[in-house]
């Protein structure tokens, strides 16, 4: 089979793609402790590549050792959180989209490869894999590489790991700057707002249908 538009390769953002959003469980926080929309995602974001999100992500810190720095950085940017509490919001959020499973499965069946590119993060207790592992031909976690998205060099790793080039690759995140930086590789990209709206999408773009 030669796939439309060159792709051999899909690349899937677990959180927020195959899994429910931890952004909808961080906005649920919010709501339930009073505090204004997108406020901690900007504390996040002011902490920068040196604050406690994203060394969680990069494995340089566990999730018990994560609570204290990423509350002092909220603290920094003017707001009380508890990390744990969030955590436990976002916990809950991880439950597999049964239609982004059956995708995934049809897409292998039809010969093109398929990958895991998640920004996640380490525990001190001992956790079993993974469900969806099996699900695709490579897994990339941030924690395991030292890098987080949107890292140029992970979405290079998660390309050499599947056998393909960058060009051929179709690349889904639901955050705007991980997307961004996959296009400007040259992958295709979809940003997923609405998972179905998203498969209508990649079908479209691999020349077979993903909705039924």
């Amino acid at each position: 089979m030669t796939p439309v538009a060159g792709i051999a390769a899909v690349v899937f953002d677990i959180g927020g793609v195959v899994q429910e959003s931890p952004l909808h469980a961080i906005a649920r926080y919010e709501a339930d402790h009073g505090l204004p929309p997108n406020t901690i995602n900007r504390a996040v974001v002011a902490a920068g590549e040196r604050g406690a999100w994203s060394r969680l992500e990069r494995g340089e810190l566990t999730i018990e050792r994560f609570y204290v720095p990423f509350e002092a950085d909220c603290r920094a940017h003017g707001i009380e959180v508890s990390g744990e509490r969030l955590m436990a919001y976002i916990a809950q959020a991880g439950v597999a989209r049964p239609q982004m499973v059956r995708a995934i499965r049809r897409i292998s069946e039809r010969g093109l490869r398929v990958g895991a590119l998640t920004n996640n993060w380490a525990t001190e207790r001992p956790q079993p894999p993974s469900p969806l592992r099996e699900l695709f031909d490579v897994f990339v976690e941030s924690r395991a590489v030292g890098m987080r998205k949107p890292d140029p060099r992970i979405y290079r790793l998660v390309c050499r790991e599947l056998g393909v080039e960058p060009c051929s690759v179709a690349f889904l995140d639901d955050i705007g700057a991980n997307v961004k930086a996959a296009r400007a590789l040259g992958m295709a990209t979809i940003k997923v707002v609405d998972p179905d709206a998203a498969l209508d999408e990649l079908g479209a773009l691999i020349g077979f249908d993903l909705s039924a």
